[in-house]
C-alpha cells in the first residue's frame, strides 16, 4: 500500500467506527413507510432487515458503503467491517429488502436508491476475497434500484434543484458511476442523454442565494459536479463560464451550525463537506491552465476543514450520516 493509500485508511478509520456503532443501532429510528395494511405495522428490522439502523434507510445503505469503502482502502478495521456487511447482506435480507421494496415504487426515490447502486459498485470494484459475493447478493436489489431511477428520468421532465435528499444531481452522478461500472442496456448513455436535457443548457445558476437553511447539499455546485461527469475539459470550462459565470467571486464561506442538537439544522455540516469535494471536482475537471482551478481547490480544501473538524463531538441525530460524507471527501468518488 503506497503511503498516500495508508494515509486516506488511517483517516477515514474514526468514521468507520461511526458506521459501525450505528449500523446495528435501531432506535431512535425515523421510518418513512406507506402502510399497505396492518402486516406492515412491524419494527425497523422487521421491514428491512439489512438496513434498519443509523436512524434512517438511506443512512444505514450509506453506512454500509462506508464499511465497504474501508475494506478497499485497507482500513485497519477491515476484519469487523467484513464480519458487519456479511452479517447485513445475507440472501435472506436482502430478499426481504427486495419484498419491501417492490410495493412500495417511490420509495427513497432518488436518494436511498442511490446509495444503494454505490454501496454495490463499491462491493463489486473491490477485488477482496469477501466483499465479492456480498455483491453478488446485493446485486438483484441494485438492478431494482436502478430500473426504478430509469423508469422514474423517462417521466421528470425537470430536474430537482434542492438542496437536501430530493435533488436530482447528486443522486444522478452516483448512479453514472455505478452504471459506468456494470454497464448493462445502455444505461450509461440514457443517464448522460438525460443530464444533457436537464443541464445542458443552465446558465446563471443562483449560487450566491445559497445555502437554505437546511441544506447537505448545494444545488448550484452540485450541477456543475454531475456536469463534469459527462462532459470533457474544454466543453466543461464553457459550459461552466455560462452556468456559474461568477463562480470563484461569490461569496462560499464555510458554513456554521446554530443548534448542533438540531438534527436539520447540522444538515449544515454535510454542505461543508459536499461543498468541498465538489469544488475539488469542479476544479480538477477544468483544462489545467484555467485560472479558476488555484481558487476552486482553495475553497474546497477551506470548506473540508470546517466540515472535517465539525463531525466530533455532534449529537447522534446530526452525526449518524456525516462519517459517510467524510469519507466520500477524504478517498474520492470511484474513478
Amino acid at each position: 500500500m503506497s503511503p498516500l493509500a495508508e494515509a486516506k485508511a488511517e483517516a477515514i478509520d474514526p468514521f468507520v467506527r461511526l458506521a459501525l456503532a450505528c449500523i446495528r443501532r435501531e432506535y431512535p429510528n425515523q421510518v418513512a413507510l406507506r402502510l399497505e395494511g396492518e402486516a406492515d405495522l412491524r419494527l425497523p428490522r422487521e421491514l428491512t432487515p439489512a438496513f434498519y439502523g443509523c436512524y434512517d434507510w438511506h443512512s444505514a445503505v450509506h453506512a454500509h458503503w462506508l464499511l465497504a469503502r474501508a475494506v478497499h482502502q485497507g482500513s485497519g478495521l477491515a476484519d469487523e467491517c467484513r464480519r458487519a456487511l456479511a452479517e447485513s447482506l445475507t440472501a435472506e435480507n436482502v430478499a426481504r429488502e427486495l419484498l419491501h421494496l417492490d410495493s412500495r415504487p417511490s420509495f427513497e426515490r432518488p436518494y436511498g436508491l442511490a446509495w444503494v447502486l454505490a454501496l454495490h459498485h463499491e462491493l463489486t470494484a473491490s477485488k477482496d476475497w469477501a466483499l465479492v459475493p456480498l455483491g453478488r447478493v446485493l446485486r438483484p436489489l441494485a438492478m431494482l434500484a436502478g430500473a426504478r431511477l430509469s423508469a422514474w428520468l423517462v417521466t421528470l421532465h425537470r430536474p430537482i434543484r434542492s438542496g437536501v435528499h430530493s435533488q436530482t444531481a447528486f443522486s444522478l452522478g452516483l448512479f453514472l458511476d455505478w452504471s459506468r461500472a456494470t454497464e448493462t442496456d445502455g444505461t450509461t448513455a440514457f443517464i448522460t442523454r438525460r443530464v444533457l436535457d436537464y443541464h445542458g443548457e443552465d446558465r446563471d445558476l443562483p449560487l450566491h442565494l445559497e445555502p437554505s437553511g437546511e441544506d447537505f447539499l448545494s444545488a448550484s455546485l452540485g450541477t456543475a459536479d454531475l456536469m463534469s461527469r459527462v462532459l470533457g475539459p474544454e466543453d466543461f470550462a464553457t459550459w461552466l463560464t455560462t452556468a456559474l459565470p461568477n463562480l470563484t467571486d461569490v461569496d462560499l464561506t464555510p458554513v456554521s451550525v446554530m443548534d448542533e442538537n438540531d438534527g436539520r439544522l447540522a444538515h449544515l455540516d454535510g454542505l461543508n463537506l459536499s461543498r468541498a469535494w465538489m469544488l475539488k471536482a469542479i476544479g480538477r475537471a477544468l483544462p489545467e491552465d484555467d485560472a479558476r482551478r488555484p481558487r476552486l481547490e482553495a475553497l474546497g480544501q477551506e470548506h473540508a476543514e470546517a466540515g472535517l473538524d465539525a463531525i466530533t463531538g455532534r449529537p447522534y441525530e446530526g452525526a449518524h450520516w456525516l462519517g459517510t460524507f467524510a469519507a466520500y471527501l477524504i478517498t474520492g468518488r470511484p474513478g
